[in-house]
C-alpha cells in the first residue's frame, strides 16, 4: 500500500483531477458528473467512499481564517504609550505631593529617571521600551508614595501616643 492520500478521476469531458481524503483503506470515490470511478487508496486499510457534503473542509476553513485573523493582529502596532507616560506623570507628581522626596527619595529619584527615560524612548520611537519604562516609574512613584504615607502616619501615630501619654499623665496629677 502506498502512502499517498489521491486518486485519479476521470470526467466525461476527459480531464483528469486529484483529489485528496483525509480517511483510510480502500474506497471507492462516488462523484456527479463522473465518468468511471476508480478504487481509493488510504492509510488506516479502510473502505471509504466521498459523501457529497465537504464539511471536512469546515475544520480546515476555521483554522486557516484562524491563522489570518491572529496574523493579522501580530503585524498591527501597538499605539504609542501616551497613557502609560500620563499615568507615570500622574504618580510620579501624586507621590511628590506626599513628601516623597523626605520620606522615600531613593524610589522617587528613581521614578523621576524611569520617567524621563521613558519620555527619551518615546521621543525616538521606541514605544515598546517607553511603554515598559512609564509603567516602571509607576510603580517606583507609587511605592514611593506609599512609603511616604506610611512615613507620615508612623509619624502622626507617635504624635498621638505623645498626645495620650502627656494626657494619662496630667489625669494622674489631678488624681
Amino acid at each position: 500500500m502506498s502512502d499517498a492520500l489521491f486518486s485519479v478521476i476521470s470526467f466525461r469531458n476527459g480531464p483528469m483531477s486529484m483529489y485528496e481524503f483525509p480517511t483510510g483503506g480502500r474506497g471507492t470515490l462516488r462523484a456527479p458528473g463522473l465518468l468511471t470511478t476508480m478504487p481509493v487508496m488510504t492509510l488506516f486499510g479502510h473502505d471509504a467512499s466521498m459523501k457529497t457534503s465537504f464539511a471536512y473542509i469546515r475544520p480546515l476553513l476555521g483554522a486557516a481564517v484562524l491563522a489570518c485573523a491572529l496574523s493579522l493582529a501580530g503585524c498591527a502596532s501597538a499605539p504609542p504609550p501616551t497613557e502609560d507616560l500620563a499615568a507615570a506623570r500622574l504618580s510620579v507628581a501624586r507621590a511628590g505631593d506626599a513628601d516623597a522626596d523626605q520620606y522615600a527619595p531613593m524610589q522617587i529619584d528613581q521614578a523621576r529617571r524611569a520617567l524621563e527615560q521613558a519620555q527619551a524612548a518615546a521621543g525616538n520611537g521606541r514605544d515598546a521600551e517607553a511603554r515598559t519604562l512609564a509603567l516602571s516609574a509607576s510603580a517606583l512613584a507609587d511605592l514611593a508614595h506609599a512609603r511616604a504615607r506610611q512615613a507620615a502616619t508612623e509619624a502622626e501615630l507617635a504624635q498621638r501616643r505623645a498626645e495620650i501619654t502627656n494626657l494619662r499623665q496630667r489625669l494622674q496629677g489631678e488624681n
